[in-house]
């Protein structure tokens, strides 16, 4: 029998409690949408913020990996772009600016630039400069 579960995951940790599970569906069921939607983002913009060394990472300090930031950014990128019809401009305005924040700061960090118009998310954004 091979085990694909993480080497340290015991059954207790791997198999959800089904009471938990419900509570957790009620609880959805009852966010709005745009709530979601929104923290998402923002998920993805720390994680994007630690990847390009914005944020203190508190055990190892500052930490950079430009390859992660870039997928971060791109994911963000698509979900902002496709999301903003359907959150409302308050909403997508904030979003948008934390976008182009991380990928000028982006752009900034890169020992080489990017050519033009192939910067993390600009796929979607069109060219940020």
């Amino acid at each position: 029998m091979h085990d694909h579960s993480h080497p340290t995951s015991d059954a207790s940790q791997t198999d959800p409690d089904p009471h938990q599970a419900g509570e957790a569906l009620r609880d959805i069921s009852e966010v709005a949408s745009v709530e979601i939607i929104t923290t998402a983002c923002v998920h993805l913009m720390s994680a994007a913020a630690v990847k390009l060394g914005l944020a203190e990472d508190e055990e190892t300090g500052q930490h950079q990996d430009l390859a992660e930031a870039r997928k971060l950014i791109n994911a963000l990128a698509g979900l902002v772009t496709a999301a903003a019809p359907e959150i409302g401009n308050e909403h997508a305005r904030s979003l948008r600016d934390g976008l182009r924040s991380l990928q000028l700061a982006f752009a900034e960090a890169l020992p080489f630039p990017d050519e033009p118009g192939q910067g993390p998310g600009e796929k979607w954004t069109g060219r940020v400069s």
